[in-house]
Parts: structure tokens; sequence; C-alpha cells
């Protein structure tokens, strides 16, 4: 009991005391994730699991969308794109309940998790 308890405070103080740029790996890996547990309850036939991880991937992406700055040029309205593009066919996958969908859409938002992750390693170095 005193050990899960210890684990949650761990987490609710890494998210609070987390840069931007920390918040935003953690969203993105979270994306792959639940898109990961979504695809093991498409497999497994569990309406539930897959549901619930497909919205909380979507809600990633729109968390993604509302935050990105569209004022910082013409890699924003790109990234905007792309996180939209997911978005819906995350809605797409859920609806339809399509394994092979998100086999089709996993390399995607892996490459975006990918991104991000190389781009926080550049900034760190150039510090």
């Amino acid at each position: 009991m005193y050990g899960n308890n210890a684990f949650n405070v761990y987490k609710n103080n890494s998210v609070n005391y987390a840069s931007k740029e920390q918040l935003l790996l953690m969203l993105v890996d979270g994306a792959v994730k639940f898109s990961k547990i979504a695809r093991e309850g498409l497999i497994e036939k569990d309406i539930r699991k897959s549901h619930e991880n497909l919205i909380k991937a979507q809600n990633i992406f729109t968390e993604l969308m509302i935050s990105l700055d569209q004022n910082a040029g013409e890699w924003a309205k790109q990234m905007y794109r792309v996180y939209e593009f997911i978005k819906t066919r995350l809605f797409e996958i859920n609806l339809k309940k399509d394994v092979n969908m998100l086999d089709e859409l996993m390399p995607v938002i892996e490459d975006v998790r990918n991104t991000w992750h190389e781009a926080h390693e550049i900034s760190k170095k150039s510090r």
C-alpha cells in the first residue's frame, strides 16, 4: 500500500515540476502508449479497453493542437495538420474498431514522438 502511494506522489510531482518540454515529451510518449494499449484491446475484442485508450490518445492530440503556437511559422501549421490528421484517424478507428487502420497510423504517431524527442536532444546540446 505504501509503495503504491509513494509512486503516485512521485508521478504527481514529476508532472507538477516538469518543464514545458518534459510535459510535451510525456504527452507524446503517452499517445504511443495509449495507442498500443488500444491496439491490444482491438485484438482482444475488448471494446472498453480499446475505446478508453483511443479516447486518451485523441485527447493528447487535442491538447497538442491547443498548445501549439500558431504564430511560430509554417512548421507550426504543418504540425497542427499532422495532429489533426492523427486525431481524425483515431476517431475513425474508434468507430470502426479496425486494428489494421491503427497499424497504419502507429508509425505516424511514433514519428511524432521521435521527432519531439530528437528536437529535445538537439536543444539540450545547444544550451
